[in-house]
């Protein structure tokens, strides 16, 4: 079987800017939506090995809403250079501190993890409030 496959060059990748408003939606489920525009799945060109996704404007990241016992049971763990220094802040506190990091967190895990994922990382953007610096580039 002979079959030819056809690669898009990177100038060829026609990348759009979405707008996502996170007011009221379920994390699992908004950040499912994200990784799907990153990874241009939405796309007829999709292919794993090819990075054709969209930019991803995420607003409104502090009223996201998490079902269940989300708030107090789930915990988010990092490391420090330190021995023993194991940090853990539940999803109620990484919610005050800075709701962006649920999201890239949620989103992070989510896509496939290869030499793509940061890259894919970099077109989200994700803002607390409703206002975000790229509105000219959602009006096209």
């Amino acid at each position: 079987m002979n079959a030819k496959t056809t690669v898009l060059k990177g100038a060829a990748v026609e990348r759009n800017w979405v707008l996502i408003d996170l007011k009221g939606k379920s994390i699992g489920r908004a950040c499912t939506e994200i990784a799907k525009l990153l990874m241009g799945k939405d796309k007829p060109t999709f292919s794993y090995h090819r990075d054709d996704g969209d930019y991803v404007v995420a607003i409104n990241a502090s009223e996201i809403v998490a079902t269940g016992n989300k708030t107090k049971q789930k915990v988010y763990y990092h490391h420090t250079p330190w021995a023993g220094h194991l940090k853990e802040l539940t999803l109620a506190e990484l919610l005050k501190k800075d709701p962006r990091l649920v999201i890239e967190h949620g989103v992070l895990g989510m896509l496939p993890k290869n030499k793509l994922r940061d890259v894919r990382m970099t077109r989200l953007k994700v803002f607390v409030g409703a206002e975000h610096i790229y509105a000219d580039k959602l009006a096209k």
